[in-house]
């Protein structure tokens, strides 16, 4: 398929790789996976399939791991549970459950080895087949307020390329990211990406621009990732099959575009995000928000400098 070529549909599928070991909560997530650990009165995976299904991607497909059977059973509907809420008269929770399980059409599929972003982007082949979709890290939170995928997803309509999003970070931070070396297009919010590479020291760095887990990828990535060997960490890094398509003059693989974000996003795979992303969207909670403000302020105001 050249990228002139029309695609079988439109961008209707999202993917949500789940299944890391989620070894930076340890021990909270020896039993529990790292993407079920709440975020306010949700866990944190709920939110990033919410985000998928706002977005017009109706069809979601999870890849889990070992021990990841309750991200199953969290978008199973609960006969039991509803019974009980329906005779306890509690129509608010009872609305709220039989939700999760009409967010989207989610599908799980097994990663069986944990073989890096890239490989368990590669297990979705067969369910993506040849059309173009969308990558959600499940450890990833955009905030509702600042949609980010429907721009991307009007990108990639647009130009008929790999998509993928972009956040300025400290310069102290980019060791954390993939990052990206980028030249200006007409659209002052959008770059055309010339080479990314997988966690630069900040020497090295060639910007300050981040990748961040939300990618809009045409069906030729599965050929690269299948021909690609391990990278760094010794996985299969997405960022390498990236950088493949976005260093290539070839025609039948396009180039690759970043869409540059300033919303905001919750880091939910790292401790103390985790607790940051609780507090920020604590606060506006409509139930108990003010109370969580008040004790804010009167905890701040005790804290030793």
């Amino acid at each position: 398929m050249t990228k002139n070529e029309t695609l079988n549909s439109g961008v209707t599928k999202a993917v949500i790789p789940a299944a890391g070991l989620g070894t930076r909560f340890l021990p909270a997530t020896k039993a529990t996976p790292k993407e079920m650990l709440p975020i306010v009165d949700k866990p944190a995976i709920q939110y990033v399939v919410e985000e998928a299904s706002a977005s017009g991607l109706q069809d979601v497909l999870v890849i889990i791991g070992r021990n990841k059977g309750n991200i199953v059973d969290h978008f199973d509907s609960v006969p039991e549970l509803e019974i009980a809420l329906e005779k306890k008269d509690d129509a608010n929770k009872l609305e709220r459950v039989r939700a999760v399980s009409e967010i989207a059409d989610v599908h799980m599929l097994r990663q069986g080895q944990p073989l890096g972003l890239g490989h368990a982007v590669l297990c979705a082949r067969q369910h993506v087949g040849d059309s173009s979709f969308a990558v959600l890290l499940g450890d990833d939170l955009i905030d509702e307020r600042d949609p980010l995928l429907p721009q991307m997803i009007a990108e990639h309509d647009k130009r008929q390329a790999t998509v993928i999003a972009l956040m300025e970070v400290p310069e102290e931070s980019i060791h954390l990211y993939g990052c990206a070396d980028v030249e200006t297009t007409e659209d002052p919010s959008v770059v055309r990406v010339k080479s990314l590479v997988e966690k630069p020291d900040a020497a090295s760095a060639p910007s300050n621009l981040a990748v961040i887990g939300r990618y809009v990828l045409r069906p030729e990535i599965f050929e690269l990732l299948e021909k690609q060997g391990p990278g760094r960490g010794g996985e299969i890094q997405l960022t390498d099959a990236l950088n493949t398509l976005a260093e290539s003059d070839s025609d039948s693989v396009g180039p690759v575009y970043g869409v540059l974000f300033k919303g905001r996003r919750y880091d939910t795979g790292d401790k103390a995000d985790w607790i940051k992303a609780n507090l920020r969207l604590g606060v506006e909670n409509e139930d108990f928000g003010a109370e969580l403000k008040d004790w804010i302020r009167d905890f701040a105001s005790n804290l030793e400098s």
